[in-house]
């Protein structure tokens, strides 16, 4: 087909003509590779890394569906490790570093903080990290003061169901389910909280079975970085905040200066 280069097309212009197949169902058609030798994607496709394409949420969306984002680098360094740290949190098979807070805080701080990092939770924890209770939306919600303090509204200790470190997935799943909970906690020996596991996630396992996922249960996503020297901190920062991949981002690849 020859295009005429004064003729503009758009996607109405032109037809695929489908060859004949022997597929019965689109179901039989395994789409997935790998990006690397480590990180495999159902979907075989990557959001450019754009600062008008690929932030947080659209990094979560590619991952959900399959596929992966890279978060452009057009911000400061912290600015894209907190981003790292948006997707990765989104969900998990355990929540190794939940939120905390204090138990003297005032409940106004507790829904900034929900509002900051959309969870429905709190876990209230001594200086020690020691377990004191949980505080939910709906506790902060039903408060007849928002300048009440967390360990007036909270769930305490003592009626918390919460199981050991290292907690099998299927059996909290059980556990959930038994005692109608959202939200249990991981304590240690000493009852220090070591990690999370909510029902949300085990939900959102369910419904994106093809998400791109790392050996936590987080959803994967990478990062652009630069060639110049500083380009390395970035780098260190975004891979200890969790980013599964690093794509170089230059205009001309085929250079020296981009090897070195």
């Amino acid at each position: 087909m020859e295009i005429r280069p004064e003729v503009g097309l758009t996607f109405d212009d032109v037809l695929l003509v489908p060859k004949r197949s022997k597929i019965r169902s689109r179901k039989a058609v395994d789409t997935s590779t790998w990006l690397t030798p480590n990180v495999k994607l159902a979907m075989p496709i990557i959001s450019a890394n754009m600062d008008t394409v690929t932030e947080a949420t659209m990094a979560i969306d590619m991952a959900k569906a399959g596929g992966i984002g890279i978060i452009h680098r057009f911000m400061t360094v912290e600015q894209q490790t907190d981003m790292v740290r948006k997707v990765k949190r989104v969900e998990s098979f355990v929540v190794e570093d939940p939120i905390t807070i204090r138990p003297d805080a005032d409940l106004d701080e507790a829904r900034q903080i929900m509002a900051e990092t959309n969870i429905g939770g709190l876990v209230v924890t001594n200086d020690d990290g020691k377990l004191l209770g949980m505080l939910t939306a709906r506790d902060i919600i039903l408060a007849p003061q928002i300048s009440q303090k967390v360990q007036q509204v909270m769930t305490i200790r003592s009626e918390l169901i919460v199981a050991s470190e290292g907690e099998p997935l299927s059996s909290a799943q059980s556990t959930l389910h038994m005692h109608r909970i959202e939200k249990l906690p991981l304590v240690d020996d000493n009852d220090r909280v070591v990690g999370l596991i909510t029902a949300r996630d085990i939900i959102k396992q369910q419904e994106f079975p093809q998400a791109t996922k790392d050996e936590k249960g987080r959803l994967r996503v990478g990062v652009a970085i630069g060639i110049r020297k500083d380009e390395i901190a970035r780098a260190k920062a975004c891979v200890d905040a969790g980013a599964d991949v690093l794509v170089v981002d230059v205009a001309h690849g085929y250079m020296n200066h981009v090897l070195d």
